[in-house]
């Protein structure tokens, strides 16, 4: 809640200043003696030149009505100014008048109320012109609004045109008054202090999502000779860690494993569900790469960690390269219930590659991986990807779908695997805020012209 920009004193808010303030005056009134601490009290506040203010305008009317008087004001004393934040009976347009030695001043001095019952008579202000002139203010009551540690900010006070006698009920609510006052501007700053904690804590837990994302991901992907490679996560919010996962890394026997995935839920249990997922897909690799047993494997491993009422699950699917002769490579995959992979043709066709009987890993009683074969050749690309492009909203409401990505892929064809994410990134970019899940990708692309490739046997 920043206060607004501080308004230069107008003529009619001078004339003020003289006829309010300092024409009631006799004498110089002293600074407090703390003044500087009680200017640190007023800016800790973050009140000065704030908009008008329901609760403080109930409170000027209420002081009018218990006191009778034609003017009430909520004043808060700076450094050369009375600033009023709320005001009744004051000329329109006005909301400061200069600091000058008067009532305003005076009335901080003290912390009891401050009164002056007949302006003609009182010795403090017998003499002012103001008393003998047009306005002929005679009457002036103010309680002190104090801090808890002991700082006037200012006042609340009624004044008028008549003489008046005050008792002991009308102080006492007047002091009630200016201590209601002071507990809404504490309740404000905490609102504000709230307000910045909870934005410095979003702040924190960004980039603690963030570094924690980045800890799941591999940190940059290795270089398969005679292959392209690129990855890309779009986050559709900052506010949450996703479960989107992918890795891609070496075998003992010349060929490659590549992996792509979507944990349930969001946050510290999806975060710690993707770590699980990622390395039991990696450790299955080394025993045994056939990609419908490293599913297998994973799906007793979650069943095994989340059981009873609790269960976890994730999609994924799982490949396996093969360089063969000629810079082609051959592609063996599985799927647990994810969307299928995407082959860009060097001719610009785009296949999907079905990958039937694939079910959610971790939540059926007996689930079946069925794999699927592709091959790759100079000028082809695979394209992995998670639901959050596929169930992205175009401009109409509709969900793009998988054929909305086909076509899309088909219409620009894109080339090679950077090509590829690039263009999917523009994509989900134009999608705006019909993007609501992150979105993971994998691209592996065989270029025009492939490098050598020496080609060993599976073992």
């Amino acid at each position: 809640m920043p206060p607004a920009q501080r308004a230069p004193i107008n003529g009619a808010e001078k004339g003020m200043a003289t006829a309010m303030d300092g024409a009631l005056a006799q004498e110089t009134v002293p600074f407090p003696a703390d003044e500087r601490r009680r200017l640190a009290a007023v800016r800790r506040y973050q009140i000065l030149d704030t908009p008008p203010d329901v609760a403080f305008d109930r409170i000027v009317a209420l002081a009018a009505r218990v006191f009778g008087t034609p003017i009430a004001t909520v004043t808060i004393v700076d450094g050369d100014r009375i600033w009023f934040k709320a005001a009744q009976g004051l000329p329109e347009g006005v909301s400061q008048i200069d600091r000058v030695p008067g009532l305003c001043a005076s009335a901080i001095l003290q912390d009891v109320p401050y009164v002056v019952r007949d302006a003609l008579t009182d010795p403090r202000t017998a003499g002012n012109p103001l008393v003998h002139g047009e306005l002929g203010i005679r009457f002036y009551a103010a309680a002190p609004i104090t801090t808890r540690d002991g700082y006037p900010l200012g006042t609340v006070n009624v004044l008028d045109t008549r003489p008046r006698d005050v008792t002991d009920d009308q102080l006492a609510t007047l002091e009630d008054l200016a201590s209601v006052v002071m507990d809404q501007l504490e309740v404000r700053l905490a609102a504000i202090r709230t307000v910045a904690t909870e934005r410095e804590l979003r702040t924190r837990a960004e980039t603690l999502a963030r570094t924690l994302q980045r800890t799941l991901l591999p940190p940059a992907l290795p270089t398969v000779p005679g292959l392209e490679a690129a990855a890309a996560y779009h986050t559709a919010s900052i506010d949450q860690v996703g479960g989107d996962f992918y890795d891609l890394f070496p075998l003992d026997d010349g060929r490659w494993a590549f992996f792509l995935g979507d944990v349930c839920g969001k946050g510290a249990e999806a975060a710690a569900l993707t770590s699980l997922t990622r390395y039991t897909l990696r450790a299955a690799a080394i025993y045994d790469p056939d990609p419908c047993t490293a599913l297998t494997n994973l799906d007793a491993v979650l069943k095994g960690e989340y059981q009873g009422s609790d269960p976890r699950h994730c999609t994924a699917i799982f490949g396996i390269l093969h360089p063969e002769p000629g810079g082609a490579f051959g592609v063996t995959l599985a799927s647990g219930g994810h969307p299928p992979a995407l082959v860009v043709r060097a001719n610009g066709d785009v296949e999907p590659v079905p990958t039937p009987g694939g079910q959610l890993i971790g939540l059926l009683p007996d689930p079946s991986f069925t794999p699927a074969a592709t091959r790759l050749t100079p000028g082809d690309t695979l394209l992995l990807y998670t639901d959050g492009l596929t169930e992205a909203r175009t401009a109409t409401g509709a969900m793009l779908g998988e054929e909305g990505v086909v076509a899309h892929l088909a219409a620009t064809a894109p080339r090679g695997a950077d090509g590829l994410l690039a263009e999917i990134d523009k994509l989900l970019n134009d999608l705006g805020a019909g993007v609501s899940d992150d979105t993971a990708l994998l691209a592996l692309s065989v270029p025009t012209r492939p490098t050598a490739v020496p080609v060993q046997e599976n073992r």
